[in-house]
């Protein structure tokens, strides 16, 4: 049976507080260091991405395990402002922009080789997917054939041109965007694309104070104008490492993938999430809580990024999505998440078949 550990609620279970000994000081102090990081990068973001401090941790918690986002929102939210604010934290970073559109090729993402009459033959010229920080712009506007160059960038961190294989750049990051509202001229992204971004996210409106001081902050220059870096690439991989090392218990392990396994036992669902959705989904919640500065991870980590990490993983009805489509779509999603979470009730709570005596009784 396994031990209690400090992932629940306090009305089910009290968290237990580890022991620190002489052989986890050095663990300790790597966690101490990480938590002061991610929050030099989220507070200096801030200062240009104005009260949306919660959406930023949930980017980085991508950055922290080497993943990508896929940012879906209507325009003027602050997305490519975002993606260069994060590059412009991290000193040394490379940022890159690029615009999709029907034109765009192939080459015009990953670079091409081209002849070079002194030499007498070809060289590679790298295209702008060769940066640290690649922003996408309206991703859904390139063909597809445009779209699988970057299946392999993203999924392997290189690229390959004539038959030659060019490795990315560490950290690699990418951020698309696409606008759902508007789908004239658009190609919807593949299930398998879909499934490479790390998580899905949106930043939505400001609220009315943070719109104020929006206009009051940018009458002369743009905040991003006199942004510092405020950490190395080394420090970036010091977070990453950090994020690795977070405890995740073996019942939370169980019901990541009971939850993950209840995406595909849904009448609403024609796809569920893949094996690499379990995946993603234990990893976020480290990285999550490590933001949260913590080195354990909670129940309410997972909860919290049920949506963000495997909803655009799921293939639902067509049925569902007309329901969506009518009334609300996030109501709706909503419902999902509270149908899977009835399959795979939380541990220790009231609904869990395993639950006894108040939560005092944990899985086998």
């Amino acid at each position: 049976m396994t031990s209690p550990v400090p992932d629940a609620t306090p009305a089910t279970i009290a968290p237990v507080e580890p022991v620190v000994t002489a052989a986890a000081e050095p663990e300790r102090e790597r966690f101490e260091r990480a938590g002061v990081i991610s929050d030099r990068l989220v507070d200096n973001i801030e200062t240009v991405v104005y009260g949306k401090r919660s959406e930023i941790k949930l980017v980085l918690t991508a950055l922290a395990c080497d993943g990508h986002v896929l940012l879906e929102d209507v325009p003027g939210t602050a997305k490519t402002v975002l993606a260069r604010a994060i590059a412009g934290s991290i000193d040394g970073a490379i940022p890159q922009r690029i615009q999709c559109t029907p034109d765009l090729q192939p080459t015009d993402v990953t670079g091409l080789s081209v002849f070079d009459q002194q030499t007498r033959g070809f060289e590679f010229r790298p295209g702008p997917v060769f940066a640290n920080v690649v922003l996408v712009d309206e991703i859904n506007r390139a063909t597809p054939k445009t779209q699988s160059a970057l299946l392999e960038a993203m999924a392997e961190r290189q690229v390959t041109v004539d038959g030659v294989t060019h490795e990315l750049p560490y950290p690699f990051i990418v951020l698309a965007t696409e606008n759902p509202i508007e789908y004239e001229g658009t190609f919807p992204l593949p299930e398998a694309q879909l499934d490479r971004f790390f998580l899905r996210a949106s930043l939505g409106y400001p609220d009315l104070e943070d719109e104020i001081r929006i206009l009051v902050n940018q009458r002369f220059a743009h905040p991003l104008e006199g942004l510092q870096p405020v950490v190395g690439l080394d420090e970036v991989h010091e977070l990453r490492a950090a994020a690795q090392h977070v405890y995740v218990d073996n019942v939370l392990h169980r019901w990541v993938v009971e939850l993950v396994r209840a995406t595909r036992a849904q009448e609403s669902v024609v796809i569920g999430s893949s094996v690499r959705g379990s995946l993603a989904l234990e990893r976020a919640a480290r990285a999550w809580a490590l933001l949260d500065g913590r080195s354990y991870v909670v129940p309410e980590d997972i909860e919290r990024l049920f949506v963000p990490v495997l909803v655009h993983r799921v293939v639902f009805s067509s049925a569902f999505v007309a329901r969506a489509r009518a009334g609300s779509w996030p109501e709706a999603i909503e419902e999902f998440r509270a149908s899977c979470l009835e399959l795979a009730p939380r541990p220790g709570s009231e609904e869990d078949p395993l639950f006894e005596g108040g939560g005092q009784t944990r899985r086998v």
